[in-house]
């Protein structure tokens, strides 16, 4: 049963994090415009904001655990809703993403997408999207940080299977970086879909990273061993009770 008072501070809480991009925005686009580093500066500045925030307005605190990688490296990590990405952007000096080629075109998130070197595909056509993502990669060498691709392709929900996809094995492989795996839990508290925010700990996880140089397939498997082996240890530690979970509690 949901919690009404937690129900209306979780409408709260989105209401004032979207008011707060769009204030946020106003500052820094001009200054963005002018340097690249400012659009960093502001994307950082927005992340720390909604961790903030969500901890004093809704009791959903956060935490990071192991290496933050800070050299060119392919970051891979589990994907469970909009938070992680926030945690993870929030600590990682240059971050930029694989993403769908439709966030080119949204409001404010598709401007600073583009400004700090997120690499748009179009993910219906998989291998044309992989060829993309090769190439693209390797012509933005000129724009070093860290590459964050979901391994999945997609969110998913705490306590839910989907299979890892071959496109991080050829990253991985081509761009010849080390890969740092990233597990998470935030899928227990702030789920892929619906209102509810709920109190607790979210803790995003930098693993050892998996040095450069292994063929696909046993990097694959270290790589969903790994992933797979801590996010279910956090979310254990959360209390996941995958069977009385429901997906926009």
């Amino acid at each position: 049963m949901q919690n009404p008072d937690q129900w209306l501070r979780s409408l709260v809480f989105i209401v004032q994090m979207y008011l707060a991009m769009f204030l946020m925005a106003l500052y820094f686009t001009p200054l963005a415009i002018w340097k690249r580093d400012w659009a960093f500066r502001g994307v950082h500045s927005y992340c720390r904001w909604v961790r903030w925030s969500a901890a004093w307005m809704v009791g959903l605190k956060s935490e990071v655990r192991g290496e933050v990688p800070t050299d060119e490296v392919l970051l891979a990590s589990k994907h469970q809703s909009f938070f992680d990405i926030i945690i993870i952007v929030s600590e990682v000096p240059r971050p930029k993403f694989i993403m769908k080629k439709e966030i080119k075109w949204a409001p404010i998130v598709g401007y600073y997408a583009q400004r700090i070197g997120c690499i748009a595909v179009d993910r219906g056509k998989r291998s044309m999207a992989i060829k993309q993502m090769v190439a693209d990669v390797k012509s933005g060498a000129q724009m070093p940080g860290q590459l964050i691709i979901f391994p999945q392709g997609t969110r998913v929900a705490a306590g839910a299977s989907a299979p890892y996809k071959i496109g991080t094995g050829v990253l991985y492989r081509e761009t010849g970086q080390d890969c740092v795996p990233a597990a998470t839990n935030v899928g227990v508290f702030w789920r892929r879909h619906g209102i509810m925010r709920h109190p607790g700990l979210a803790v995003v996880e930098f693993l050892p990273r998996i040095k450069s140089g292994m063929k696909i397939e046993p990097f694959m498997k270290e790589l969903e061993t790994a992933i797979e082996t801590a996010s279910n240890r956090l979310m254990a530690e959360a209390g996941l009770n995958a069977g009385t979970m429901q997906e926009g509690d």
